[in-house]
C-alpha cells in the first residue's frame, strides 16, 4: 500500500482480507460435508448424539465468527497505518538513529511496518525515536567581528 505523494491518495488491496474469508467459507463448507457425511454413514443401532452435532456446529460457527474478527481488525489497522502514513508526506523526518533525514516524498505501509523516503532517496522506518516536525530545523551560524 503506498501514499502517492503529491496527493496523498492512497490505494489499498483488501485481497489478503478476500483470502482469509474464503478459506473461512470453504473451512466451513467442508466442516457442514463432514457432518452431512457423517449422518449418513452413522451406526443406525448407535447414531450420534445430537447434541454432539450442535455442540460441533456450535465451536465451528465461534472460529468462523473469530476469523471473521481478525480480518476486519486487520482491515482498521491497516486504514489507520494509512491514514497516519499520509501525514508524514512533506513533512520533515529524522531516523531514531540519526543517520537518514529530510523531507518525506513518499510512504509505504507494509504489513509489519511504515517506511518513508525523503526526496534525496532515503529509506526511514517509522518506529520509536524518530523526529518528525513540519519543516527542517534551521541551522544558525554565529560569526564574530574582530
Amino acid at each position: 500500500m503506498a501514499v502517492d505523494a503529491t496527493s496523498g491518495v492512497s490505494t489499498s488491496t483488501t485481497s489478503s482480507t478476500n483470502s482469509a474469508q474464503k478459506k473461512a467459507t470453504l473451512n466451513y463448507d467442508n466442516f457442514l460435508q463432514l457432518l452431512i457425511a457423517q449422518m449418513k454413514n452413522q451406526d443406525p443401532t448407535d447414531p450420534m448424539d445430537a447434541s454432539e452435532q450442535m455442540s460441533q456446529l456450535a465451536s465451528f460457527s465461534q472460529v468462523e465468527q473469530t476469523i471473521q474478527t481478525n480480518t476486519k481488525l486487520d482491515t482498521l489497522l491497516s486504514s489507520s497505518s494509512l491514514t497516519q502514513a499520509s501525514s508524514y508526506v512533506g513533512k520533515y523526518m529524522e531516523s531514531a538513529d540519526g543517520t537518514v533525514k529530510g523531507t518525506v516524498e513518499s510512504v509505504k505501509v507494509y504489513s509489519d511496518g511504515i517506511i518513508a523516503t525523503t526526496t534525496d532517496g532515503g529509506k526511514i522506518l517509522v518506529q520509536a525515536g524518530i523526529t518528525v516536525a513540519d519543516k527542517a530545523p534551521t541551522t544558525t551560524t554565529t560569526t564574530s567581528d574582530t
